[in-house]
């Protein structure tokens, strides 16, 4: 279905979205699946996903919705066939949990607790042995070098193999590099380079944010990650309380990280781990008066710019979308939620599987969703303060330049509906990551609801989406059509569940320029809720 109108709200009484929310089995080998419409002849290769799919052990339920046991999800398109599998990933914290019985590890909104068996001794002396971080990878994967790793935001990834699924090795990256986790949305340059950003701890105890760099495939067929470095350090406007880090920006010449207000509480996460029933969620707090920050640091050399210091009110950001350099200015676009009240508090799994009107309930006082632009000035002159630095004719978006040299952002609004957020963003990576672009992807949350799949234009605004009753998409995966001429001519690819059908799961292609349906392959399971993923052509 294609609809120019995005803002409209399309109800969800029968509660089919609460099925991409249970657990599922995973699969011994691939299904087939029924194939209608026109595969692209081009379209050869796997979608690969990753998402929760344990939602529970034994009579232990995971609480949030980024607790669940990863499972990792292949859709293989050969010749017109497609096929789907999944298996889970055999993480320390799914192993333990089969053998147990129970959630042994903490996740990011359940706490783990001590085995119940074990006498009052042993288990005094496991609540003060400290935090054990999860390797629960759940959130997204994508290739280092020649391999792929299911990752999450702690300091272990986990490299599989993308063809049978299985799970290879458990990988440690404080073995490599000064960082005590990374986000799980890494830039990749054009020759395989992998840059990422996260928290790290220097001498007596400060705290600052590393941006690293894993080298491409290397020609003597040795591990890049061996190679990796810190390329520079960005300051963290708090001794003891870092921001949490989801995404980040990166053009051709600089790297820019938004320090929001939604602080993890280090002194707390530090010494609360001794107390029973506490996990990472605890250990989060907004703090509304600080604002925002972005940072900005060049790339060659790598040097951070301290001289500039850009704020801006109160938001939340999980998802950069792009960012580009023109004319001495820096655009930066994101999925932004108004305010500090931290969005992760409005994803437990019971808001997720309430009744529709609950469901909008709480999603009314959640924080506001809007697709933002900002423009950051590079070159600052203090002549200037109290005009608008930003000559660009094409936004509205101002810099400000105030009397104690900080540059005041107001950003330029792309984006926004009542209660309807565009998440998930993907841009055609290959051709505009850090270069001016068009068009980007999402997908469409109503009420936090996955519902639709939107197509939104930056420069006109307008919008396109594809939706149909009763189905609850992924995020959508953008693929160019070979020897492509236009920014949106490709497929966009995306798992949608529609519960009450015969075949319940289907990878969706979109035409990505009309935003029109080409094929559809469903399969007779259901098909959990996915977060990232990336897509593995075949090669000749």
């Amino acid at each position: 279905m294609f609809s120019p109108n995005v803002n409209h709200i399309v109800e969800h009484p029968a509660a089919g979205y609460r099925k991409i929310f249970e657990t599922v089995e995973e699969l011994n080998e691939p299904l087939p699946t029924e194939v209608t419409g026109v595969l692209p002849s081009w379209l050869s290769g796997s979608l690969l996903r990753m998402g929760p799919g344990l939602f529970e052990v034994g009579a232990e339920p995971f609480h949030h919705l980024f607790d669940g046991q990863a499972l990792i999800h292949k859709f293989d398109l050969r010749e017109g066939h497609v096929t789907y599998h999944r298996r889970y990933i055999r993480s320390d914290a799914y192993v333990r949990a089969m053998a147990e019985k129970r959630v042994v590890i903490t996740e990011f909104g359940t706490a783990a607790y001590p085995d119940p068996c074990k006498n009052i001794f042993s288990r005094f002396f496991t609540y003060f042995q400290g935090i054990e971080v999860t390797d629960n990878c759940l959130v997204n994967i994508y290739p280092i070098g020649e391999d792929f790793y299911a990752v999450t935001e702690t300091n272990f990834i986990t490299k599989v193999d993308p063809d049978s699924l299985e799970t290879l090795k458990k990988v440690d990256l404080c073995d490599y590099l000064s960082v005590n986790g990374v986000t799980a949305h890494p830039h990749t340059d054009a020759d395989g380079s992998v840059y990422n950003i996260g928290n790290c701890f220097g001498k007596n105890m400060s705290l600052a944010y590393n941006i690293i760099k894993i080298p491409p495939p290397q020609k003597d067929g040795s591990d890049p990650l061996k190679r990796s470095e810190v390329v520079v350090q960005l300051p963290s406007s708090e001794r003891f309380k870092p921001s949490y880090v989801h995404s980040f920006g990166m053009t051709e010449n600089h790297f820019v990280f938004v320090e929001q207000p939604v602080k993890i509480n280090l002194l707390k996460f530090l010494s609360s781990w001794s107390l029973r029933g506490t996990n990472y969620m605890d250990c989060f707090e907004s703090n509304e008066y600080i604002g925002t920050w972005f940072h900005v640091a060049t790339r060659d050399p790598a040097a951070y710019l301290s001289s500039h210091k850009f704020r801006t009110s109160a938001f939340n950001v999980f998802h950069h979308i792009n960012a580009y350099e023109d004319q001495g200015f820096i655009v930066v676009d994101l999925c932004t939620w108004k305010g500090s009240d931290f969005v992760y508090n409005y994803l437990y799994l019971a808001n997720m599987r309430a009744e529709w009107d609950k469901v909008k309930e709480s999603a009314m006082r959640a924080p506001q969703p809007e697709v933002r632009r900002y423009v950051l000035p590079l070159d600052i002159y203090r002549e200037e303060q109290g005009k608008n630095l930003v000559s660009l004719s094409y936004t509205t978006a101002t810099a400000v330049l105030r009397s104690d040299g900080t540059v005041w952002l107001e950003p330029e609004v792309l984006f926004s509906g009542p209660r309807q957020a565009f998440e998930f963003p993907q841009i055609n990576y290959s051709r505009c990551s850090g270069k001016n672009y068009r068009y980007v992807y999402g997908l469409g949350l109503n009420h936090f609801i996955p519902d639709r799949i939107v197509k939104l234009n930056v420069r006109t605004k307008d919008t396109r989406l594809w939706q149909e009753e009763d189905s609850y998409p992924s995020e959508p995966l953008f693929i160019p059509t070979p020897e492509a001429i236009d920014e949106d001519d490709g497929v966009l690819l995306s798992i949608v569940v529609k519960p009450g059908a015969e075949r319940p799961s289907f990878l969706l292609v979109l035409d990505a320029r009309q935003m029109t349906e080409l094929a559809r392959a469903s399969v007779n399971t259901i098909i959990p809720v996915t977060l990232h993923g990336t897509y593995k052509p075949r090669t000749p």
